[in-house]
């Protein structure tokens, strides 16, 4: 009778287990407030679409949300797949993405403190808006980053494919971005300069800041693992 043992399914060829299963470990409350603080924190995003809106009108700006939802769309599915690769049994590198995580936050709080002014591309009807909008995300590294360092941060290869994970933590987050980028469109067709005001302030600034230095803070401390 042969006892020669079944080698480990690996992330890949585990089987689909349902959402709850699978993301029955992540810590809600902490991952809603992360994305919450990084999709508010303002920056180059929140500035154009509000002064967009202001200038163009709510079907322009709404025309920009689309683009940028397909641009983050597009880099979470190369996230996704490109997460689960490297994660798959090492754990060099996930402690190496784990503090690249904390260094990506503690890069944000400093952008978003020093951000005084918006863009200035802000010409162009909706097909225009739509394909800036895309454009600016496929081209930015920093939404590849974000799905990688940070939403992986959620996802535990010992309850199932982690690229699922990825996806599904992912869509929360592009929900979410979807219903704030609306409200500045919304917010920015009707108040556009006081917006731009608000979102320059040193106080919402600073504000901001540190709430993404503690979001690293929270990220060194309780993402180790120990098996």
């Amino acid at each position: 009778m042969s006892s020669s043992a079944t080698p480990a399914p690996s992330v890949w060829s585990m089987p689909f287990t349902g959402a709850s299963d699978m993301l029955g470990h992540v810590d809600w409350l902490a991952f809603l407030i992360a994305m919450a603080v990084v999709e508010l924190t303002p920056g180059p995003n929140m500035g154009w679409l509000a002064a967009l809106s202001a200038k163009s009108g709510r079907h322009a700006g709404m025309m920009a949300v689309a683009g940028i939802t397909l641009g983050l769309l597009v880099q979470l599915v190369a996230a996704a797949t490109g997460l689960s690769t490297l994660l798959a049994g090492s754990p060099v590198v996930y402690e190496s993405l784990r503090w690249a995580g904390v260094a990506f936050m503690l890069y944000l709080a400093w952008e978003a403190f020093a951000d005084t002014g918006s863009e200035s591309a802000v010409n162009g009807d909706g097909p225009a808006g739509f394909r800036r909008g895309l454009v600016a995300n496929l081209l930015n590294p920093k939404a590849l980053v974000f799905y990688l360092l940070i939403v992986g941060q959620f996802a535990d290869p010992a309850l199932g494919a982690i690229w699922i994970q990825i996806l599904l933590l992912g869509l929360i987050h592009v929900i979410l971005a979807i219903l704030v980028h609306v409200g500045i469109v919304l917010l920015g067709a009707r108040l556009g300069a006081v917006l731009e005001q608000w979102r320059t302030s040193l106080p919402v600034r600073l504000g901001f800041a540190l709430a993404l230095v503690g979001i690293a803070v929270w990220i060194g401390i309780s993402t180790g693992r120990t098996h």
